[in-house]
């Protein structure tokens, strides 16, 4: 059985027992008996385990897998059963949440002769006839599972596999390694799988193909790890973030390169991200992979040994930043540079990950400038992460960490005491490091958290809680600008108090406008944009849990008062950066743009400079960043409509220039499998 640990350092009894009667053993079996266990890790701190069985007999094999977690204090389960028959092949798979249904991670696969039925969690069943071989999943395929198919994969002696309900498996050998556990040095093989989650996983397998650990991503980290081979937890990390850098390699590298080229951009309207008025019919000149000159394009002289490219009909704007970023794999980068952003700020990751994909950024490869939080939290299991301040001394260790490893910023999350946070904050702003994120459950109120220090803070429900300073944010529920009611003196007093202490907001309104959408709706109903990403982030991209029925007014109309809040913030004068929160990777950041024009009241220009001019000062490279100034870096967005006659033309983006590197857009979509705009076709 499974016992999850709670919040608050107690045990409760969260126990599931493995299922009973399974079929006898033969001497004739397609997959060996076994029970073990999976430990299960989100950015290396242990979250919980699986629990597994496998039976087999002359008629096939039963697998049966329990996985039961407590994640940042929210416990879950998860049970699953596959079925495999005499031939080896899968005719039944069930995987069911036990603890609650908030997710769309649910699927059931049963086949019938040659028919096979595919049910998945708000969606319509889906009848297919003689599919061909296949082997049911969902993105959050069990390792028991996961280990059973690639006996299946290997056994089948194929290129590929086709995956049910969608999606194509691959599985490349990489090399043999050699991991020390317990004292003896073991050979586990290494390979890359694409097909389960976006982009791929690094896998290894024992000698006898038996599943030993992966890391995977899908927008977070996850590590899962065999029990007995947890002490090699950092050489699995290593191994994967080898991978993804050598996958990184692999992507477009654009067609003019190297910060010395020196490029021209002709015939292009420009707007240059401080003014309302466009420019038309420009030049820009790039040397060294800075704005060396803008001019008219009858005018302006091209240097000699230019490559020109001829952007007639095109608009011109600033790269763009999402502020809200958690860039866990590679495939961020081409996704990101096809959407126009030219510079994220990672909000928190695992740090052997992220300074990787940085620094291979900057040596060239395909991606944003990274700029760094660093994903801070406090004792108990409700924390984020295995980077801990639970005291003063650790205040310090983990400032000295983040400054030796070049991030910018410390992030803060829930579990942080005040006298904590006051130490991190302080020594923070003595290394030249500024603080964001949460606001910690202990430390009470947004008020609280700037006077302690905090220089920016994340999503509106908290950020919001700084309208009502006499009450803690554990006791501000639910839709509870709605259910409190809020004043015009109370939002004067709020924003004299933010511009006092020049906070920066970090709303992720976006992922607000997703999560309000009814439980089983298709992102598309406020994310246009949806259809177009990989098909591995189908279940929790594409198809969000959403919100009940009958809840939905409220949680609308509640975001709909926090905007027009955070519009009048703004136009007071408090920093306002966009960001997404992955909750549609790259596109909801649009979608956070036009949110602030729709619901917040500001102009396009406004929208637009929350992802452009205002990040840049807020991350203190406002100087050389932001806007399409003479001497500042050359990070454009090119797109085939002006978002200033309007904020929904970001989507038309078409190429983009970052570091003195030229990008198309078309080229960069597939690399990550997404599909591109209509407006690349």
């Amino acid at each position: 059985m499974i016992c999850l640990q709670y919040a608050g350092c107690r045990w409760i009894q969260l126990c599931f027992v493995l299922m009973a009667g399974l079929s006898a053993c033969s001497d004739q079996v397609a997959y060996p008996d076994e029970s073990g266990t999976f430990l299960v890790f989100r950015r290396q701190s242990l979250i919980g385990e699986e629990n597994y069985t496998v039976r087999s007999s002359a008629s096939g094999t039963e697998v049966y897998s329990l996985q039961g977690e407590n994640e940042r204090g929210r416990i879950s389960g998860v049970e699953a059963k596959l079925i495999l028959d005499a031939a080896g092949n899968p005719v039944f798979y069930e995987n069911r949440r036990l603890t609650s249904n908030d997710t769309t991670n649910v699927l059931r696969v049963e086949v019938t002769g040659d028919n096979v039925q595919v049910h998945e969690k708000f969606l319509e069943p889906v009848a297919l006839t003689d599919p061909g071989v296949f082997f049911p999943l969902h993105s959050n395929i069990p390792a028991a599972m996961e280990g059973i198919l690639y006996r299946f994969y290997q056994q089948a002696a194929r290129d590929s596999l086709h995956l049910l309900p969608r999606g194509t498996l691959r599985m490349v050998f990489r090399k043999s390694d050699q991991v020390e556990i317990a004292g003896q040095e073991v050979t586990l093989n290494r390979y890359v799988v694409e097909g389960i989650n976006w982009g791929g996983r690094t896998v290894w397998l024992d000698t006898s193909g038996n599943l030993v650990a992966l890391v995977q991503a899908n927008t977070q980290i996850r590590e899962m790890i065999k029990k007995g081979y947890e002490s090699a937890l950092p050489f699995f990390v290593a191994g994967n973030v080898e991978e993804q850098m050598m996958a990184l390699a692999q992507y477009p590298q654009g067609s003019a390169s190297g910060k010395n080229a020196i490029l021209a951009l002709v015939g292009a309207d420009l707007v240059d991200g401080l003014s309302p008025k466009t420019q038309k019919g420009m030049t820009l000149i790039v040397e060294n992979g800075k704005i060396a000159a803008i001019g008219p394009q009858d005018t302006q002289p091209i240097p000699e040994g230019a490559t020109i490219l001829d952007l007639s009909g095109k608009t011109l704007i600033p790269g763009l930043w999402d502020m809200h970023a958690h860039a866990n794999q590679v495939q961020w980068g081409p996704a990101y540079l096809a959407g126009g952003v030219t510079t994220v700020r990672d909000n928190g990751n695992e740090l052997e990950f992220v300074t990787a994909f940085r620094d291979a950024v900057r040596k060239g490869a395909t991606g944003p400038d990274i700029v760094m939080a660093g994903m801070t939290d406090g004792e108990g299991i409700t924390g984020n992460g295995i980077v801990r301040a639970r005291n003063l001394e650790e205040a310090a260790q983990v400032v000295a960490l983040y400054e030796a490893n070049g991030y910018q910023q410390i992030k803060i999350y829930n579990a942080i005491q005040p006298d904590v946070l006051a130490e991190l904050t302080k020594l923070a702003h003595e290394k030249g490091l500024s603080v964001t994120g949460h606001v910690p459950v202990a430390v009470g109120n947004a008020a609280d958290a700037i006077l302690l220090g905090m220089d920016q803070l994340s999503h509106t429900d908290r950020i919001l809680s700084v309208l009502f300073p006499d009450k803690k944010l554990s006791d501000l529920k639910g839709n509870y600008l709605l259910n409190q009611g809020v004043t015009p003196d109370q939002i004067e007093r709020a924003t004299r108090f933010l511009l006092e202490h020049k906070t920066v907001l970090d709303p992720t309104i976006a992922l607000d406008r997703v999560r309000d959408i009814p439980a089983g709706t298709a992102v598309e109903t406020v994310e246009p944009d949806a259809y177009r990403i990989a098909s591995e982030l189908f279940e929790g991209k594409r198809f969000h849990a959403g919100t009940a029925a009958d809840k939905v007014a409220n949680a609308s109309n509640n975001t709909r008062l926090a905007m027009d809040i955070l519009g009048q913030f703004f136009r007071a004068g408090v920093p306002i950066v966009a960001g997404t929160d992955n909750a549609v990777p790259v596109f909801s950041l649009y979608l956070e743009l036009e949110t602030y024009q729709t619901l917040g009241g500001l102009s396009p220009l406004e929208a637009l400079q929350t992802a452009t001019i205002i990040p840049a000062r807020a991350m203190g490279m406002g100087q050389t960043t932001g806007t399409l100034e003479v001497g500042k870096e050359a990070d454009i967005a090119v797109l085939a409509q002006n978002p200033l006659i309007d904020i929904r033309n970001l989507r038309t983006v078409t190429g983009v220039l970052t570091n003195g590197v030229y990008f198309e857009s078309n080229a960069l979509w597939p690399a990550v499998d997404f599909l591109p705009g209509n407006e690349q076709q």
